[in-house]
């Protein structure tokens, strides 16, 4: 059973039209701080997994030579002497 009173139709309306208004105001909130995170977090100089585990295998690598430099130079220090 519908209310024939036309001011309970346009509160009705009115209630709509607000929560149409407010949920469209949520999607464009949303939609802008996406952007501004892509554009934040696309500034940023990230390496990927592959890239960083390289390094790491280099970085291991140059430090077993060090370390193999160090022995080896105090074998010829310690000739020397």
């Amino acid at each position: 059973m519908q209310s024939q009173n036309p001011m309970i139709a346009d509160f009705v309306k009115l209630v709509n039209g607000a929560a149409g208004t407010f949920a469209g105001m949520t999607r464009e909130a949303q939609q802008s701080a996406r952007e501004r995170i892509k554009e934040t977090v696309g500034g940023l100089d990230f390496v990927s997994r592959e890239e960083f585990e390289a390094v790491k295998a280099m970085a291991a690598k140059a430090r077993e030579e060090n370390e193999a430099l160090a022995k080896r130079l105090d074998a010829l220090e310690g000739k020397g002497k």
